[in-house]
């Protein structure tokens, strides 16, 4: 923060308050004080960097929607899911003005709506903005692309808590394909799938299915994060557990 203070005031100096990599600045202080949970000082700052963007920019330029973006990310943070769903409808617009509808950064727009109708447990939404950024992804990065798989990802986990298993194996079967092949089968992405997909079994009652999941899912955990980290750990436990219930199903 330091050094981006001392950036702030050399900027606003030589460049003046109303300029864009003044609003940058802005920004990026935003961003830190965002990952720090200290939303209101966030959104301060994302304020400043919004008032200058909206003056100097314009308020149909796509810096001023990712702004929109951001403040909108800060809210949903803060479970204040209307003015999220403002800020985010602000930034769609803007995106799907500017950029297009079949744009990354409008499907990105498309998946953070998505997520906060799904933190309201508003699932039928959910599934709604993850499927129009699904239709985006597929068609313009492609089926194989990391982000395509995180959309499958998301929507299974929400068929997932709407008890809808098969669909939620379905999209988590799709969201692997793509992960063993693109990122590997020894990715921590990988691992998460695995461990998802094993989730599902057990709570189907397909022991035998869930243990060969868990275990792959601890094949990576061993590797990337070592024998005594606590997730490999409770993978351990876990699947210990679930052996010992399975054998005694078979007695």
């Amino acid at each position: 923060m330091e050094y981006y203070s001392k950036a702030l005031l050399i900027r606003r100096k030589v460049l003046g308050e109303e300029h864009p990599d003044t609003a940058a600045i802005y920004n990026d202080i935003a961003m830190v004080y965002y990952s720090q949970g200290e939303y209101e000082k966030s959104l301060e700052y994302y304020s400043k960097a919004l008032q200058i963007m909206e003056k100097v920019l314009g308020e149909e330029h796509p810096g001023t929607a990712t702004t929109y973006n951001n403040i909108a990310m800060v809210y949903d943070a803060q479970d204040e899911y209307e003015k999220s769903l403002e800020y985010y409808s602000k930034a769609l617009q803007i995106r799907e003005k500017v950029l297009g509808e079949e744009h990354p950064s409008t499907a990105a727009t498309y998946n953070n709506i998505a997520n906060m109708h799904y933190s309201q447990d508003e699932y039928e939404k959910s599934l709604e903005y993850h499927s129009k950024a699904l239709q985006i992804r597929e068609k313009v990065l492609g089926k194989e692309h990391d982000e395509t798989a995180s959309t499958y990802n998301n929507m299974a986990i929400v068929y997932g808590k709407q008890g809808d298993y098969e669909k939620s194996l379905e999209y988590n079967f799709k969201a692997l394909q793509i992960k063993e092949k693109v990122l590997g089968k020894e990715h921590p992405k990988t691992a998460r799938t695995y461990h998802n997909i094993a989730i599902l079994y057990e709570i189907q009652g397909e022991l035998d299915k869930s243990l060969e999941y868990y275990k792959k899912a601890l094949t990576i955990y061993k590797f990337r994060l070592g024998e005594h980290h606590p997730k490999t750990i409770s993978l351990y436990n876990i699947i210990k557990k679930l052996q010992d219930n399975n054998d005694s199903e078979r007695i």
